[in-house]
């Protein structure tokens, strides 16, 4: 009996090695995709500029930002050169400036540091979720994943965490959350390259802070355009 049920097993065994061989020799590991897609998880590092600032405020150090997502690439026509993208990420923003930023009684008020005021740190940093929406141009082909892209599109951004530290000769002040800032943003972007090094520029439409940000009477309207590169992996 047991001679019987080994012999059994045994050409069982055979038979399925047989059929995985011929799934195998069937599947062709080397076959180009025609239907790839591009460009799906990005990696952005940014130098962020202050525009429309106030009299008296400059920048100082680097300011930098750093912004990292997916989005879907969908293909629109035929060779897949032509593409609309949606997807998800994340962005950090930092500025370094001489905006000074002082809690009294629950209201926040605003002054520019004096040249005699000196500080080692004065920083906002800001934490957004984005929605970036894009049109895609690209020279790609199923063999090669090497090619010219022009990407532009419009981003979308929630702002949901804030941090302002200052470290001043006329005291230190850390602050989050601050209400005076607006939390929609929106602005519009292109990226465009050639294989992995890839030009970046984002235009904010919309200013950091609400009207009710003053410096004296004079509204802290500054928007936003940052400029740097942008890497596309798969």
């Amino acid at each position: 009996m047991r001679i019987k049920l080994f012999i059994l097993a045994f050409f069982i065994s055979l038979g399925i090695s047989a059929q995985e061989k011929e799934i195998k020799d069937e599947i062709d590991f080397d076959a180009v995709d025609s239907l790839y897609r591009e460009d799906q998880f990005y990696l952005n590092i940014t130098y962020n500029a202050l525009r429309k600032r106030p009299d008296g405020i400059t920048q100082n150090k680097l300011s930098p930002g750093i912004a990292f997502g997916f989005l879907r690439d969908m293909p629109i026509n035929k060779n897949r050169t032509v593409s609309i993208a949606a997807g998800l990420g994340y962005t950090m923003a930092i500025y370094n400036q001489n905006l000074g930023i002082r809690d009294v009684g629950g209201v926040n008020t605003y002054q520019i540091f004096d040249s005699d005021v000196s500080f080692p740190k004065n920083k906002l940093s800001l934490h957004f979720v984005d929605l970036p929406i894009e049109f895609r141009w690209r020279d790609s082909t199923p063999e090669s994943h090497i090619f010219w892209r022009v990407y532009t599109g419009v981003k979308l951004s929630y702002l949901f965490y804030d941090e302002y530290k200052s470290k001043a000769s006329i005291g230190d002040f850390r602050q989050s959350n601050n209400k005076d800032l607006n939390q929609f943003h929106y602005g519009v972007y292109v990226a465009a390259g050639w294989n992995t090094w890839n030009f970046y520029a984002y235009y904010g439409l919309n200013p950091l802070f609400k009207s009710s940000a003053k410096i004296g009477n004079q509204s802290i309207d500054m928007g936003t355009i940052n400029f740097g590169l942008m890497f596309y992996i798969l």
